[in-house]
Parts: C-alpha cells; sequence; structure tokens
C-alpha cells in the first residue's frame, strides 16, 4: 500500500474516496490473460458449484411458484422490440448458449464486444433496458443496481477515465424468446454489476449475480450521500459479533484477510477471496465455519436476515419462494468469516447451503490506490450450487419431460 494512503484501521470508513490518490488509467495489457481464463473456463462443460465435486441430487425441481413472471416477459419483449433488427440479432442467443458464461466483472473484456450497451442506446432504448431491469429486480434491488452504475460513473468522473468507467457501459443479452412457458433468460453485464436472469413459467433463478462498487459511497458532487452494500456489511457483522467466542473460532477461518496473511489458494489479485467469481463455474467450494444447526433461534433469525439481504434483490414474491428454499436448509448452512470484526475492519464472510453462496469480499483498491482490501471497494457474489446457476438444472429437467422421445 502506498505510504500517503493509509487505510487500514479505525479511521478508514471516514476517508472520503475523492481524498484517495487516483490511480491515472493505464493501458491495459490483460486482454490475452482474460482470454485465457475464459478460454479454461469454458472450454469446461457447465457442471456447477459444489461442495466437493459432487452434485446433490434433487434439489430443485419444475413446479408452479405462484408468482407471476409475465411482467418480466413483457419488459423483455418490448426491450427487444426497442433495438434495431442488427442489434438485437447480437444480443439474442439460444437458450443453451455459451454467452450465459461469458460474463466478468472487469471493465475491460474483449467478449463483450458487439453487444447491445446502454452507452450506445437511444434514450426509449435505455428506458426499456430499465424496466427489464426493474421488472426483475425489487425496489431495493433495482436501487443498488442503479446506484453500482452512478458510482461506476463517479469513479470515471474521480478517475478521468470516462471510456473505460461509465454510467453506462452495461450490456444485454436475451436467451431464448421471452415466453410464458418454454424457458428464456437474460443477462446484463458490466463492470460491478452482472445479473442472470433464467425464467421457466413463474420461476425465477436469478444467479450468478455479482454486485460490487469502488468506490461504495460518493462524498462530492450530484452523487454526494448515495452508499451501496450498509446493510450487507452490517448483517455480517451484527451476525459475527452474535456468536459466543466458541462458535466464533470456529465461523473465523482467517483472523486476517491481508494477502501476505492468506495461503495462496486463498487469495487471487483479481478475485480477492472470491471462490464464485467469473469462469468458476465448476468450482469446488467446501463448507466451511459454523453451522445453521449450531445457532439458537435468535443467531439462526441473525442468519436468515443476512440471507435475505442478498435474496430480496429479487423481485418481490420470487424473493419468497427462494427464501422458503433457503430455510428449508438452514440448518446444513454454513457461515465462514475471514479477518477481525471490530470497527474499522476489512474483512470476507461466506454463506454456504445447499442451495444458495453468498460471498462478500472487501476488496483492494483499483482505481484508488491501496494494495490491500480497503472498506470502500466491495464485491458481492451470489451463486445456486449443485447445478442450478443460469437455471441449468431447471432447463435440464426440462429438456427431459418435454424435448427426449422416451420421455414423453
Amino acid at each position: 500500500m502506498s505510504k500517503d494512503n493509509t487505510f487500514m484501521g479505525l479511521g478508514m470508513r471516514e476517508r472520503p474516496p475523492s481524498s484517495a490518490r487516483r490511480i491515472p488509467p493505464p493501458p491495459f495489457t490483460g486482454f490475452e490473460r482474460l482470454k485465457a481464463r475464459a478460454a479454461q473456463g469454458l472450454a469446461q462443460p457447465f457442471f456447477g458449484v459444489t461442495a466437493d465435486g459432487r452434485i446433490e441430487p434433487g434439489l430443485f425441481s419444475i413446479r408452479q411458484s405462484g408468482v407471476s413472471t409475465q411482467p418480466i416477459v413483457d419488459a423483455a419483449k418490448a426491450f427487444l422490440a426497442s433495438l434495431d433488427a442488427e442489434v438485437r440479432a447480437r444480443g439474442q442467443f439460444g437458450i443453451d448458449a455459451k454467452e450465459w458464461r461469458t460474463w466478468i466483472n472487469a471493465e475491460h473484456f474483449l467478449l463483450r464486444d458487439g453487444l447491445p450497451n446502454m452507452d450506445t442506446m437511444t434514450h426509449a432504448q435505455r428506458e426499456a433496458a430499465f424496466d427489464l431491469l426493474r421488472a426483475t429486480l425489487s425496489v431495493r434491488g433495482f436501487e443498488l443496481a442503479r446506484n453500482i452504475m452512478r458510482l461506476n460513473g463517479f469513479m470515471g468522473d474521480l478517475n478521468g477515465d470516462h471510456e473505460n468507467l461509465s454510467e453506462w457501459l452495461y450490456f444485454f443479452k436475451v436467451f431464448g424468446n421471452p415466453s410464458a412457458a418454454e424457458p428464456w433468460g437474460w443477462q446484463v453485464d458490466g463492470h460491478h454489476l452482472i445479473v442472470n436472469c433464467f425464467v421457466l413459467g413463474d420461476q425465477v433463478v436469478m444467479t450468478p449475480t455479482f454486485m460490487g462498487a469502488e468506490p461504495t459511497f460518493a462524498d462530492r458532487g450530484a452523487l454526494k450521500g448515495v452508499r451501496v452494500f450498509v446493510d450487507e456489511e452490517a448483517k455480517g457483522l451484527a451476525l459475527i459479533r452474535a456468536l459466543s467466542p466458541d462458535l466464533q473460532n470456529k465461523a473465523v477461518i482467517f483472523r486476517s484477510i491481508l494477502s501476505a496473511d492468506l495461503p495462496p489458494d486463498r487469495y487471487d489479485r483479481g478475485d480477492g477471496r472470491h471462490r464464485g467469481g467469473a469462469f468458476k463455474d465448476n468450482v469446488v467450494v467446501p463448507y466451511e465455519g459454523v453451522r445453521g444447526d449450531e445457532l439458537n433461534a435468535a443467531q439462526q433469525q441473525l442468519l436468515l436476515d443476512l440471507i435475505e439481504t442478498y435474496v430480496g434483490r429479487m423481485r418481490a414474491g420470487h424473493d419468497a419462494v427462494k427464501m422458503r428454499e433457503v430455510e428449508a436448509h438452514l440448518g446444513a448452512t454454513y457461515f465462514a468469516w475471514m479477518g477481525a470484526f471490530s470497527e474499522g475492519s476489512v474483512f470476507y464472510y461466506k454463506v454456504h447451503s445447499p442451495v444458495i453462496l453468498i460471498e462478500f469480499d472487501h476488496h483492494r483498491g483499483v482505481f484508488l490506490d491501496a494494495d490491500e482490501p480497503v472498506p470502500f471497494h466491495i464485491h458481492t457474489i451470489v451463486r445456486t450450487p449443485n447445478g442450478n446457476d443460469y437455471g441449468k438444472d431447471l432447463l435440464r429437467q426440462h429438456y427431459e419431460r418435454w424435448h427426449n422421445d422416451d420421455r414423453r
């Protein structure tokens, strides 16, 4: 970390991002590295995140959720209709296309070339894209997504890099044809905001979802006062602090998240401490930490409150469906922590069950000069383990039920 930027310690949360030394935008030379990483990940057929390399069967099923997806269908149809035929063709793929898996949290990436993006859209097209986001997310989820985009533009203003850091550099894909009966989905992909939404009938799977920000708040200008990930941070701290010392000892895997204090397999310069980042659709993430059935009722409620903070980004009604699924596996849900949990600490935590994987990470500075984790750069990831990211397990069951002659 630069000597003139001491962000670690008690006072770091009050250090305004605009006072940090910005890193001048250098020529980006990492395309080949990113492409190689993408090629390696995409070369593997999709299997899914697992705890031990094996899929736990019977977790997901095609059923009636009782919550209409028609608003999402209508918004997607309107968005596609707003695009010129040539642009629409570049952004629409088959339901099983590998392009589901080409998302990445990076401000530069060649695999986005040619896709419809908000920077090149007309006002009407941009509003249609926002309507699709609104229809898919809850009010809270849409506000978070929108503020992530705004803060990305704020960072561009701070850093003078409007070419790569913009409020509008977010790319859209649609998979299949929006339908009330047949499987389809859509994706938005850009720096610090990736949402994958698979729809089958009235069921929705909204993972993988990556949301982050650097900085996490604006301290000047038109955005002054905008702040993100307050609840994600506070509720994680509330849970770890509510545990008894013996349970804290089980939950805490490492007492520090500084790179020098972690083994090589626990830290990656690009992903930080995240295990489920881009092109890691098949990663093995062992269960670790404290189990839900070891917690008392009050602690279990804190765990559910933490999970709901992430699940609650989904459209109202669909979030409740997912939370019922989560609650059914609460006893087998693990909570793990890395770092300290005193005021001003930087940390990582993970919530992991058969049906959900949540990761929160204080990341190093990228555009604000800090070589180690800082509180104003946060990454979060939500995945559905055991083969149902991108709704893949539901899609498999749909094909087996309706598109295999032996099963008709």
